[in-house]
């Protein structure tokens, strides 16, 4: 008790999510996803479906794998008293959750846990306004070591003959992950001139497609494609049609013809960086334009920031299936702590 005394007192985030987050929205979706017996048949009994859901928050939160996750709980009393468990109550061990998201993935649970919060959202107050942000940015995954003919076999959509024939290597391949390369700016001295110069930097993994409120900064659409996707083909699947506000905004990647009337017919104001001329420099207004366009968009690259830096975003898993179930739930656990921050600022206000 007085260890818990201690940690409250030092601001323990977790208590903070704990008694902010309404936990018990999630056991409807949950139990569909899952559709366990009633027990008539005898077995041990599962473990709570709200407590596995708050695990794996854990594990978004902290970039935990199964075996990780199974040793803090049991080390960390932050850990225990986020989860209601006390020392002598019994902890999921690294296969249960492994199992307990695999039930979900199959269900493809995510989708629909991620929009019953975001109806938790709207009532509380949170209502999508102010336009919305699109942007994407690549999660990678662990690099995949093929030859030069199963790279090919892949993209075609084929798998490879020396797999078929290796069942344990197949698993462990990720034929879902995409090579890309993104580019970065770099400054480099040209007799004792400093330049800023692109630079190439190969990604191995998978694309997280979002768009954010701009009122309130919560993701409201997202989809998740292998790391070589185009942008902006993912416009249309991420924005949200609830929003109140008309404009979207987005960086080069999503201006095209079909885009912009796309956008057009379905009501959309757009507000997407304009293309420098080819062969011609860009004129002074347009510069200008896309400085103002580029101070609302920052906003977007402030949500991946955290996901990559605080959370530590990663995907150990295999398959774009499984790979959606890790990135969902780290859109999902980016909209609980958004909303903590949020209801912090309510009570001070």
């Amino acid at each position: 008790d007085e260890r818990y005394v201690r940690l409250s007192a030092a601001g323990d985030p977790l208590e903070k999510l704990n008694a902010v987050v309404p936990w018990e929205v999630f056991r409807k979706p949950l139990a569909k996803a899952l559709k366990r017996s009633d027990g008539a048949k005898g077995g041990r009994p599962p473990f709570d479906a709200v407590m596995m859901f708050k695990v794996l928050v854990l594990q978004a939160l902290y970039s935990l794998s199964d075996d990780q996750t199974e040793f803090q709980i049991q080390d960390r009393l932050s850990f225990m008293r986020f989860l209601g468990l006390g020392l002598g109550d019994k902890v999921p061990d690294a296969k249960t959750i492994w199992l307990f998201r695999e039930h979900l993935t199959q269900a493809r649970a995510v989708d629909n846990l991620f929009a019953r919060f975001d109806k938790h959202l709207t009532k509380a107050g949170y209502l999508a306004m102010g336009g919305q942000i699109v942007d994407a940015t690549i999660v990678a995954a662990p690099k995949q070591r093929n030859s030069d003919a199963e790279k090919a076999d892949i993209k075609a959509g084929k798998v490879p003959d020396e797999w078929q024939k290796k069942p344990a290597k197949l698993r462990q391949k990720d034929r879902d992950a995409r090579w890309t390369v993104k580019f970065s700016k770099a400054k480099a001295d040209e007799e004792g001139k400093t330049k800023q110069r692109d630079i190439a930097v190969p990604a191995f993994g998978y694309k997280n497609h979002a768009s954010i409120d701009r009122r309130h900064g919560f993701i409201r659409g997202w989809n998740v494609t292998g790391a070589s996707a185009w942008d902006g083909a993912q416009l249309r699947n991420v924005l949200d049609k609830n929003n109140t506000g008309s404009t979207v905004w987005a960086d080069t990647a999503y201006r095209s013809k079909k885009n912009e009337a796309w956008l057009d017919k379905n009501g959309y104001v757009s507000d997407i960086h304009h293309k420098k001329p080819k062969g011609r420099p860009m004129s002074e207004a347009m510069a200008r334009a896309n400085g103002r366009r580029s101070k609302i968009r920052a906003f977007v690259e402030h949500v991946f920031a955290q996901q990559k830096s605080r959370m530590g975003l990663f995907v150990r898993t295999i398959g774009i299936a499984r790979a959606c179930t890790k990135i969902g739930m780290a859109n999902l656990a980016y909209n609980l702590t958004r909303f903590v921050w949020h209801q912090g600022r309510t009570a001070f206000a």
